[in-house]
C-alpha cells in the first residue's frame, strides 16, 4: 500500500477515497469502477486520488490492502483456535462482504496465480500455525496451504461461493448451523 498522508486532513481524505473506492470496486470490478463516481463519492478530486494512490490499479490494490488488513486487525488469530478463527471469519465475510466481491473481481479480472497476497503480511500466522504444529497441537504440512484451506472453508457461503451466498439476512439458525459445521470440519481438518 503506498505511503498515506499523515496528517489528519489528509488521513480523512484517503480514508474516503479507500471507503468509496472499496463499495466501487465491489460493485463493478476493476474495470467498471469509475474514478469520477469514487471522487463524488469521497468529496475529494482527481489529483488528489492519483497524487495519494498513483492510478486506477494503485487504488484498487491499496484498497484491496486495507480491506485485508482491517480484516486482520479485526480478527484475533490464534492457532491454537483454528476452528474458531475460521467461524470469526464466516462472520466477517457477512459484515464485510464487499472484502470478498473484491477478491471474486481478481478472479474475474485478474485472472492470478500463485499466491495472491503477500505472506509477510501474515508471517505470525505461518509462524504460529508452524509452532503449533512443532508441538504436535496441528497436523503437519506446509503452514500456508494449512491456512489456505481454513480460509477456503470459512469463504464456503461468501460472495466467492461457487455453490451459495450466505447475507447477514439469512435465518438465524441457518448461521448458527453453518457456523457448527464448519467449526467441526476444520477441527478435524487440522487435528494431529
Amino acid at each position: 500500500m503506498p505511503d498515506l498522508p499523515t496528517t489528519p486532513r489528509g488521513a480523512a481524505t484517503s480514508r474516503r477515497i479507500l471507503d468509496a473506492a472499496a463499495a466501487e470496486f465491489a460493485r463493478y470490478g476493476i474495470a467498471g469502477a469509475r474514478i469520477e463516481r469514487i471522487i463524488a463519492a469521497a468529496r475529494t478530486n482527481k489529483a488528489q486520488v492519483y497524487g495519494y494512490f498513483g492510478n486506477k490499479d494503485g487504488l484498487f490494490e491499496a484498497v484491496v490492502a486495507d480491506c485485508v488488513d482491517r480484516s486482520t486487525d479485526a480478527l484475533p488469530f490464534d492457532a491454537d483456535d483454528l476452528p474458531g478463527w475460521a467461524v470469526r471469519l464466516y462472520d466477517e465475510n457477512l459484515r464485510r462482504p464487499e472484502m470478498v466481491r473484491l477478491i471474486a473481481w481478481i478472479r474475474l479480472e485478474q485472472r492470478p496465480t500463485g499466491p495472491w497476497f503477500d505472506s509477510s503480511r501474515h508471517e505470525h500466522k505461518l509462524s504460529a500455525i508452524a509452532r503449533a504444529q512443532a508441538a504436535g497441537r496441528l497436523r503437519q504440512g506446509d503452514p500456508f496451504d494449512l491456512l489456505t484451506l481454513v480460509i477456503a472453508m470459512a469463504s464456503a457461503w461468501s460472495p466467492a461461493s461457487s455453490v451459495y451466498t450466505a447475507t447477514a439476512e439469512d435465518p438465524a439458525e441457518d448461521h448458527d448451523r453453518r457456523r457448527a459445521l464448519l467449526r467441526e470440519s476444520v477441527a478435524r481438518a487440522v487435528a494431529p
